[in-house]
């Protein structure tokens, strides 16, 4: 019993992780891109509309994506997916029209899907041939309700988490770099949003700058760390949040997430690197870490050089060293611990 339990649980925050990646990774790819050439008329607005929309989807593909880790069947799908959504705080109510609003609440989208998935499983028993007419509205009631009351608490915590790191500024200059790179590395491999903690408490200059780069440093070195190319590519080019559930059932792969993103954190500080509130938290996806820190630099070649090295080198060179130091020479982690179970 305890093992189904943690198997489900694994599958549960697998679910959630991929979700995630489907619905932030095409806007994290575009969206800067398309914001500078919107003004062409070249469709890049139609394709601003579609990634955000895909966005604030994520509670829906959390939603799927774990139905199809626990083998549901598609009533018992589309009732995970519907109160996923429910929950998610996606949306808002005004003039009883319903607006998609962000991306929603990770961490209780996570929390309501977990409940959800149980109560499905236990109702399907009971319900028999009812469970069509019955299982959506059931689910959607008791777990939807639950979800709906969690939620400004969930919120709570993602705003606590905030202004904690909110008040990191106040340290020496270099010791903010570090501890920045290391905080938003832990965000995201964390159900929390990088991105909202820092446009919540205004990351700026080069608070902003260490930041992505600890974030690329996370991303860069459990793609090196881990097997399977296409595993590899979705780290820095989308996001190292698809080791959530490895994350979590080891938090011994915290180290390397504290070691490396330190590193390039205090590196950024050093070389004064720095960012805004909208570009902090998303690290090199879609290039907007590295093109927010070229913006606040002096152009020219050896600017983009220079960023390169930073965004790009560094990031490589810690990747290596992590994987020599804690799995060679260690062994304190192994491979295995970093595969992505895509069952």
């Amino acid at each position: 019993m305890r093992k189904d339990f943690k198997e489900n649980l694994l599958n549960i925050l697998n679910g959630v992780s991929t979700g995630v990646v489907i619905a932030l990774v095409p806007g994290a790819l575009v969206n800067e891109l398309m914001k500078n050439i919107a003004h062409s008329g070249s469709g890049a607005q139609n394709i601003l509309t579609m990634t955000s929309l895909m966005g604030s989807l994520l509670a829906v593909f959390a939603g799927l994506c774990v139905s199809y880790l626990l083998k549901f069947n598609l009533i018992q799908s589309g009732s995970l997916m519907a109160v996923a959504m429910i929950v998610s705080g996606a949306f808002q109510v005004k003039n009883g029209q319903i607006m998609l609003s962000g991306s929603g609440d990770v961490i209780n989208i996570a929390l309501t899907i977990t409940l959800a998935a149980f109560l499905v499983k236990f109702l399907s028993k009971k319900l028999g041939s009812y469970t069509v007419l019955l299982l959506p509205l059931l689910v959607a009631v008791i777990a939807g309700e639950i979800g709906q009351f969690t939620l400004p608490y969930t919120q709570m915590v993602t705003g606590a988490v905030g202004q904690t790191i909110g008040t990191l500024p106040n340290f020496q200059p270099l010791v903010v770099g570090m501890l920045m790179g290391i905080a938003f590395a832990a965000l995201i491999v964390s159900p929390i949003s990088s991105v909202g903690i820092a446009m919540a408490i205004g990351v700026e200059g080069i608070v902003s700058g260490s930041a992505n780069l600890g974030i690329t440093a996370c991303a860069f070195t459990w793609a090196i760390m881990s097997n399977g190319f296409g595993t590899t590519i979705a780290h820095f080019i989308g996001t190292p949040k698809i080791q959530m559930a490895n994350m979590l059932k080891n938090p011994r792969l915290f180290l390397p997430v504290i070691a490396s993103p330190g590193i390039a954190g205090l590196v950024g500080a050093i070389f004064e690197i720095s960012g805004t509130a909208n570009s902090a938290g998303f690290g090199s996806a879609g290039l907007i870490g590295p093109m927010a820190a070229y913006q606040e630099m002096a152009g020219g070649l050896l600017a983009i050089g220079f960023i390169m090295l930073l965004f790009a080198g560094m990031p490589i060179f810690l990747g290596f060293a992590m994987r020599y130091i804690f799995i060679q020479k260690l062994q304190f982690v192994r491979k295995e611990d970093l595969v992505i179970e895509d069952k």
